[in-house]
């Protein structure tokens, strides 16, 4: 038996999912364990781009099943389209999937409020999918969840007693609160489907884990958006790091055995917030463009900065992080140099480490490298790359405390250094 976490060591977009996707070739089940339709994965393969939003990455891999956990929030109409298009490119689902009957259900007004307040001026930047509110109705205990959508009746109650709830804040921002009867109508053509995926995952996982299978745990976005140990209040609304794998999978920690946390080459983050080492010149529309910077669910340009060894070590720390799954080093090719933050400086002159996000006050530090024009796509080992490119490789190792298994030199599931497997058979 072997278990493991994949997280994002980020402000999330790290590259999750062709991690996800190399990683399964020996996972017999993937659990996403948080988040809704905000968090895209791209997985490319034999030249096509596949981007999933519900459904956890392993589900290209034909032995794995996947599990949606009860610390999700799902949009059943994203789902079953997002399912339909893996099936038209004959990608085979069925008895593959499950679905959490304590998995939240979201709502056409989580939708309506999300786009309010992303339309106000306290905007932070969500992707306007509905996640937050849906996860505040959660916290109020309002919510719906997969497993009432047996009873319709039921339905109307949580509806109707919700949309009451809401309906000050709908007009407060300037809008028509929506009828109990429009909303059941949006969900009554899914509701048979998604019956029919439900199951207690918890039960589910941790009969895998006693079978001694490989579990693959998989989060969404990234540490730095965490609700509790991000850069708030610019976080998302649901646990981003390893810890998140208990709750909304529902195992015990003991049964995690290794974490691995997946850092691009330089940063990005979408939406408001701090962003110390953030480029807003030439080299970071360069590096945009050449990485393709651009949200997978909205295609929004991303903002793009060098990569931060402070806030890598702040990751490794409160995730438990074991080892480094380090993407897109190939981007930063053709670069004449590639910077490095080692540290922040204080306004005070002090050298500092890891703040408690204030970030907006700090100064990076940087170690500079010299740039490479030889692609890295065919490098199958850190010796094979580039002096450069492996002593940027050598440096996260040193400066973080963390060894790198996986370095990824292209887009394509085989452009990949692997230095040592996950999942060890």
């Amino acid at each position: 038996m072997s278990t493991a976490v994949i997280v994002g060591a980020q402000w999330g977009d790290e590259g999750k999912g062709k991690v996800v996707d190399l990683v399964t070739e020996a996972a017999d089940m993937v659990v996403r364990y948080a988040g809704g339709p905000n968090a895209g994965h791209t997985l490319v393969v034999g030249g096509q781009k596949i981007v999933v939003r519900l459904v956890p990455s392993g589900i290209l891999q034909p032995h794995s099943m996947c599990v949606m956990g009860q610390g999700m929030v799902v949009d059943l109409e994203v789902l079953f389209a997002e399912i339909d298009a893996l099936e038209a490119r004959g990608v085979r689902t069925g008895g593959r999937i499950v679905l959490s009957d304590r998995a939240h259900v979201i709502l056409p007004y989580h939708l309506q409020i999300d786009g309010l307040r992303e339309a106000g001026p306290k905007k932070i930047g969500t992707t306007k999918k509905g996640i937050g509110p849906c996860y505040e109705d959660k916290v109020a205990r309002r919510g719906l969840r997969v497993a009432d959508l047996a009873e319709p009746s039921r339905i109307a109650s949580i509806v109707e007693a919700a949309l009451a709830a809401w309906a000050p804040v709908v007009r407060a921002l300037g809008g028509e609160p929506l009828g109990v009867d429009a909303v059941v109508r949006s969900i009554d053509g899914f509701r048979k489907r998604a019956l029919g995926l439900m199951a207690d995952a918890s039960v589910i996982v941790d009969g895998a884990i006693r079978s001694k299978k490989n579990v693959l745990f998989e989060g969404a976005q990234g540490t730095l958006l965490d609700v509790d140990h991000g850069t708030y209040p610019f976080v998302t609304s649901s646990p981003a790091v390893a810890g998140g794998a208990c709750t909304g999978s529902g195992i015990g920690p003991s049964r995690i055995q290794h974490v691995m946390g997946i850092t691009k080459a330089y940063a990005t983050r979408v939406g408001e917030g701090p962003f110390p080492t953030e480029l807003n010149d030439d080299i970071g529309e360069r590096i945009r463009q050449s990485g393709g910077e651009f949200g997978s669910v909205t295609g929004r340009p991303r903002r793009v900065g060098w990569l931060d060894i402070p806030l890598l070590r702040y990751a490794a720390r409160v995730n438990g992080i074991d080892a480094w799954a380090i993407t897109k080093l190939d981007v930063l090719t053709g670069l004449d140099e590639i910077r490095v933050a080692h540290a922040y400086g204080s306004p005070a002159g002090e050298t500092l480490d890891v703040p408690a996000f204030g970030l907006d006050a700090v100064v990076p530090l940087y170690r500079t490298f010299e740039g490479w024009t030889t692609p890295l796509s065919a490098a199958r080992t850190i010796d094979a790359l580039p002096a450069s490119a492996r002593a940027i490789v050598r440096f996260i190792e040193e400066a973080t405390g963390v060894p790198a298994h996986i370095v990824s030199v292209g887009q394509e599931r085989a452009d990949t250094i692997i230095v040592e497997d996950v999942f060890r058979r």
